[in-house]
């Protein structure tokens, strides 16, 4: 059954459609054309990063930090437990065992006063996930990382224009990781890009996607022939995708302030029933700047988020739960890697996500609203 109002609409804002047909009028669809490289200059100035690569998703940003830090067999990766499965995934595909750190019951995101315990003489990085896009605490994860030698990865699929203490997520760890999954705030369907921090790894993350070759060094000019040099894959999206993305890229400050408009109504409108039924809001400090990525309610139960989400459904209006423990998973066991994160396992049954996307009109809100609040939370 479709949902009148779903959880989430892909929206077109601009030029998208125009993009695409010139992208493909040009005669260069592959990728590390024109798009392409607009897309990577925006997202490096956004960043501040050193360099952007774009990929097809974030997981293949993902495996691409794992392969450029040598992650390999016996070596351990702290990440959280509450987060998508390729935050680990790319880690464990190359032997490494993820080390599941608890979350913070406020902001969500990785505990940092947890993650001291959790490091060994085995430990190779310290993944953290921007929930929502609401950054970690940077400053004593990063003091931990450099007292210990370890690399910081950023998994900010969430966090495309958050900052912390006023400098862009994406920026402080070694490595970055962004989606453009078309839930994400810019998308173009499935995609993602790889933010490179210390620049030492710039020159050996073109190899890597490109297939393991010198092929990019080849197309300037700099050498007369390309061959397989290094381990790789076809990390390198489509100029197709990249068309779709720079369009989008191009209107992020009007798709920014339509996000923050819905999220602030949602957080005005439900603050009264949120207080009086035990509901909790999402939760922003004030050193840290959000890029409106998404809006949930934490339910008192799990049973009352159950009853939340069925009468939602029965109005015709789509809203969602979201990731579940990855420390409980069967993968955990297999590898070895169960261990108790309560806090994650206590709020990722009571969490609910609702629709939230830049083409969801004021009515369709207000219907997400009233229905809401025409239900008791407990």
């Amino acid at each position: 059954m479709t949902n009148r109002i779903p959880f989430n609409r892909p929206t077109l804002h601009g030029k998208e459609l125009e993009y695409v047909a010139e992208a493909v009028a040009s005669g260069h669809l592959s990728g590390d054309g024109r798009f392409t490289k607009a897309c990577e200059r925006i997202l490096a100035d956004e960043a501040g990063a050193n360099r952007a690569f774009l990929t097809t998703s974030c997981t293949d940003a993902l495996e691409m930090t794992a392969l450029l830090l040598d992650v390999r067999e016996g070596d351990e990766v702290i990440v959280p437990a509450f987060t998508f499965v390729s935050t680990a995934n790319a880690f464990a595909l190359r032997g490494a065992r993820p080390v599941f750190a608890d979350i913070r019951a406020d902001t969500l995101n990785i505990d940092e006063r947890t993650i001291e315990g959790l490091v060994t003489p085995r430990t190779r990085a310290i993944v953290v996930v921007h929930y929502a896009g609401v950054a970690c605490e940077m400053d004593a994860i990063l003091a931990i990382a450099r007292e210990r030698r370890i690399a910081v990865i950023e998994d900010n699929a969430h966090g495309l224009f958050g900052r912390f203490r006023g400098r862009s997520l994406g920026s402080f760890g070694a490595l970055a990781t962004l989606s453009f999954h078309e839930t994400k705030n810019v998308t173009c369907g499935e995609g993602g890009a790889l933010l490179i921090n210390d620049s030492s790894f710039a020159e050996r993350a073109e190899i890597l996607r490109e297939k393991g070759t010198n092929r990019s060094s080849f197309f300037r000019g700099q050498i007369d022939k390309y061959s397989w040099v290094d381990l790789g894959s076809s990390f390198l999206p489509s100029e197709l995708l990249a068309s779709f993305l720079l369009a989008q890229l191009e209107e992020r400050s009007a798709i920014q302030a339509r996000r923050r408009e819905l999220w602030e109504r949602y957080n005005l409108d439900l603050a009264g029933w949120a207080a009086r039924h035990g509901v909790g809001l999402p939760f922003v400090p004030a050193h840290c700047d959000q890029p409106y990525h998404m809006f949930y309610l934490m339910m008192p139960s799990p049973a009352a988020r159950q009853r939340l989400i069925s009468h939602l459904a029965q109005a015709g209006i789509g809203a969602v739960f979201h990731y579940l423990p990855l420390n409980r998973s069967d993968m955990a066991r297999k590898l070895g890697a169960e261990r108790a994160c309560p806090v994650v396992e206590d709020i990722s049954d009571r969490l609910v996500r609702l629709p939230f996307f830049p083409a969801l009109t004021g009515g369709e809100q207000g219907e997400v609203i009233d229905a809401i609040m025409g239900i008791p939370a407990a």
